[in-house]
């Protein structure tokens, strides 16, 4: 553990800006100096933020077929994402350096190393000097979502050591995943970051319970989403209509090593949860229980991570 024993952090239930990347990036920067104001040295803001996550579009789907309308919205989609680094990422780098945090978002990235035309589902990690300190690809989206995104490859399972202690987490339902969450506890992570697009109050189960297996801190973070937040001149907006007008409730909440409830959750609205994490509570919540120490067994069970970049062409 760092000499820091304790600090300050922010968790970020900023309204959703879709389809409009650059209205989202100055929401990250004026939330973020917000949230410094507060007094928070780590600020987490949602799961595709920066681009949107786009709840009750289908893109013109059916299974065999695409609309053309479909196609001109993820084209739409696909120009408001960001490519990593670039200019927006440099702009998000500007107000953590200003406000003096280490800041992580969600964002929409464009791939520009190889086709140019996949789309990832990416946390960033910015250190307090403004510069990028790693990025994680979701590995696994969920359901439709492999519609929009495509998959991310072990060499993004980031964890970044930070004064406070190692930040590192994964992206929603990837939380799911028993060894991805045994991946994270690997690299010793004390902050768990658990950006999301779960609304469901089960999700705080979620939450709980990676606080307890982990015995880390866990920063649950979602938006609060209305359909009239979409733009009026979607090409496919009556996809909308079967969905109801809030589409995401939020529910982001911070909770502690042994389970307890640091802040929120908060539900129907814009906001920042902050809380002081005590650091040195990690170590007494691993008297009774440590997931990759005492309470593991490496003679019965070996769990083998491939984290080596896997290009499409080598």
């Amino acid at each position: 553990m760092n000499e820091a024993k304790t600090v300050r952090v922010a968790v970020v239930q900023a309204s959703a800006t879709p389809f409009d990347r650059d209205a989202a990036v100055e929401k990250v920067c004026a939330m973020t100096a917000d949230a410094a104001v507060k007094g928070a040295k780590l600020v987490l803001l949602p799961e595709a933020y920066v681009g949107g996550y786009p709840w009750g579009l289908a893109f013109g789907t059916a299974v065999g077929g695409r609309s053309e309308a479909g196609r001109r919205v993820w084209e739409r989609y696909w120009s408001n994402a960001i490519e990593v680094p670039g200019p927006e990422v440099e702009r998000m780098g500007v107000a953590a350096e200003q406000a003096a945090v280490h800041l992580c978002v969600g964002v929409v990235e464009r791939d520009s190393t190889y086709s140019g035309g996949t789309l990832y589902c990416t946390l960033l990690y910015i250190g307090p000097d403004g510069a990028l300190l790693g990025k994680h690809r979701k590995m696994k989206p969920t359901a439709a979502e492999r519609l929009i995104w495509g998959e991310g490859d072990g060499s993004t399972l980031t964890s970044v050591e930070t004064e406070h202690g190692t930040v590192g987490g994964l992206i929603c339902w990837e939380n799911y995943m028993p060894l991805a969450r045994m991946a994270m506890y690997g690299k010793g992570v004390d902050i768990y970051l658990a950006p999301t697009a779960d609304a469901r109050e089960r999700w705080q189960s979620t939450l709980q319970h990676i606080a307890l297996e982990g015995r880390c801190f866990v920063l649950g973070c979602n938006q609060y989403a209305r359909r009239d937040m979409y733009p009026h001149d979607l090409e496919t907006r009556e996809e909308l209509e079967a969905w109801p007008e809030v589409l995401s409730r939020g529910g982001s909440a911070i909770y502690g090593p042994l389970g307890d409830v640091l802040a929120g959750p908060l539900w129907d609205e814009e906001g920042t949860l902050v809380a002081n994490l005590d650091l040195t509570a990690i170590a007494r919540s691993k008297f009774d229980f440590d997931v990759t120490g005492h309470y593991a067994r490496p003679d019965v069970f070996k769990l083998e991570v491939d984290e080596s970049p896997h290009p499409p062409v080598q």
